[in-house]
């Protein structure tokens, strides 16, 4: 593959696209087929070809679009319009409406905060190119910034780059993306892997599972910069079984990479080589930690050990190891195509770029959303989320998983990103947003999330298999009013223990939720307290 070749491919696309007077797009991942997307593509088809319409109007099958809740969506390009909850039944309205100025009850505003408050990087393909389609991927500038570390910057300046545009790891713990680059490109040994972490198993969350659907070209050239970054000629994608749509999207993305020349040997024509293989988790939450991960794809069991060494001096069979998730990878290309400087301008002083959230729960619009860091929660749930369904009261919003901590309406106009969510007793975790309305109870939330990760808990540790355990026994004592005040002081004795002396993030942040519903909600513990018999 030479940049002529990609030039060409691009120019064809383009000409292609040009000959249509329309483009129906269809929302083809996993939220949208399960309610028969590829039933709409089909009936979509039928009917342009019942109008003869099929050679000025193509029907294309692409990613999330984000509205979740509207789903099965279908976009009308050029003309920026777009139709929700589309069946084959009802793909007619489409077709018989493509005229502008005709408009259905189908229709969604053009100009709906959703759309118009989000800030697309991570996401900017989604909804736009054929995932499956390699040839889309680069007519959208794809493989463009793999080709320019190649020819012109050294392995340290891609470094640098990282380190000046700010970037933080997504996956939960913020850590400065350029600072690991450059661990792991320093470390000793000519043997060197990177890997993406896919393990997404928030309850809630889907914000990897949605980028690798729509846009996997996007983590396999963030990968191969990083690879040629720190040295690396061989990486892994852990990923979730319980994700196939994506594990097939990726596997051919991986197989047209390599058909082109983007991956395998001598990419570019230049003497670097870097390829990617897949590795399926089998559903354990724990294999989200770096080092649990690393144990799994070896062929152990998922279970994190003692840091130091960390994965950059000593991860996947002892050899200097590059983690990073799907949302920071996904950031790696545009920032070498539009600047470290681009990027920085981005979010707040601390924290920059964008931030991918899953937005759930009671809240009007559920889905997929991208924000520039720094924006309110007020604005995401109430302006891109639509606010509460059926007029009830916000109540909590919980930041960061099963991990994260409940934030209550006092707090609704802080700033989204690391610094002040970790101030509220949360965390901004890989990006799941659970809104919560005043029909919610919040002892019954922290006892959930305490269920859950106790029930994930891979036991290595005595503060987490006994320690969450004794917690999930003294919550479901509140929760059938049978707690005593001793028992709320032994609660909170307890979430300190865990919190300090677990072995992994998974037990350190398990009590998160059970503190900030005490901070915040101390009166629905009191409430549910028995009065002790002396």
């Amino acid at each position: 593959m030479t940049l002529e070749e990609l030039q060409e491919i691009k120019a064809g696309e383009e000409l292609a696209k040009s000959q249509k007077k329309k483009s129906l797009h269809v929302c083809v991942a996993a939220g949208c087929m399960s309610q028969n997307a590829d039933g709409v593509v089909k009936a979509l088809q039928e009917k342009l070809r019942e109008k003869n319409l099929e050679k000025e109007v193509e029907v294309k099958g692409v990613g999330c679009m984000g509205l979740c809740a509207a789903g099965p969506l279908v976009s009308v390009e050029p003309d920026n319009r777009m139709f929700q909850e589309i069946s084959p039944a009802n793909a007619h309205l489409v077709t018989d409406n493509l005229e502008i100025g005709k408009r259905t009850t189908n229709d969604l505003p053009s100009d709906s905060p959703f759309f118009t408050r989000q800030v697309k990087i991570v996401t900017e393909n989604c909804g736009v190119i054929n995932p499956e389609k390699i040839e889309e991927y680069i007519a959208a500038d794809g493989y463009l910034a793999l080709y320019a570390v190649l020819h012109d910057m050294e392995p340290a300046e891609v470094v640098q780059n990282m380190i000046k545009s700010g970037l933080r790891g997504r996956g939960g713990g913020g850590y400065p993306t350029g600072l690991k680059w450059s661990t792991v490109s320093k470390a000793a040994g000519q043997k060197k892997y990177v890997i993406c972490n896919a393990d997404e198993g928030d309850p809630g969350a889907f914000m990897d599972r949605s980028v690798l659907e729509s846009d996997p070209h996007r983590i396999l050239e963030g990968m191969a910069i990083a690879a040629y970054a720190i040295g690396a000629d061989e990486g892994f994608i852990y990923v979730r079984a319980e994700y196939p749509l994506a594990i097939s999207r990726l596997k051919t993305a991986i197989k047209q990479a390599e058909r082109k020349g983007v991956l395998g040997s001598t990419i570019f024509g230049t003497t670097f080589n870097f390829s990617v293989s897949i590795r399926l988790g089998a559903g354990a939450f724990v294999c989200g930690e770096e080092t649990a991960l690393i144990a799994s794809i070896e062929g152990g069991r998922g279970t994190p050990r003692p840091r130091p060494p960390y994965p950059a001096e000593s991860g996947l069979w002892g050899k200097p190891t590059l983690i990073n998730n799907v949302e920071t990878f996904a950031n790696v290309a545009p920032i070498i195509r539009k600047g470290a400087e681009w990027y920085s301008s981005i979010g707040t002083e601390s924290s920059k770029g964008t931030k991918v959230f899953a937005l759930a729960g009671q809240v009007v619009n559920t889905g997929l959303i991208e924000v520039p860091m720094g924006m309110s929660l007020r604005e995401i749930i109430f302006e891109i989320g639509g606010g509460i369904p059926g007029g009830r009261k916000f109540k909590a919003v919980q930041t960061g998983g099963p991990s994260g901590g409940c934030i209550p309406e006092e707090f609704l106009d802080i700033r989204v990103d690391y610094e002040s969510l970790t101030k509220l007793g949360s965390i901004m975790g890989s990006g799941g947003m659970i809104v919560m309305d005043e029909n919610s109870n919040m002892v019954d939330v922290a006892r959930y999330f305490m269920e859950f990760c106790m029930s994930e808990s891979c036991g290595k540790c005595v503060p987490c298999r006994v320690g969450t355990a004794q917690i999930y026994d003294l919550l479901t004592r509140f929760a059938e009013k049978q707690a005593t005040e001793s028992d709320l002081v032994l609660l909170e004795e307890l979430c300190d223990v865990v919190k300090n002396t677990s072995l992994c993030g998974l037990g350190q942040s398990a009590p998160n939720p059970v503190l900030s519903t005490l901070k915040y909600f101390r009166h629905e513990y009191l409430e549910r307290i028995q009065a002790e018999v002396i």
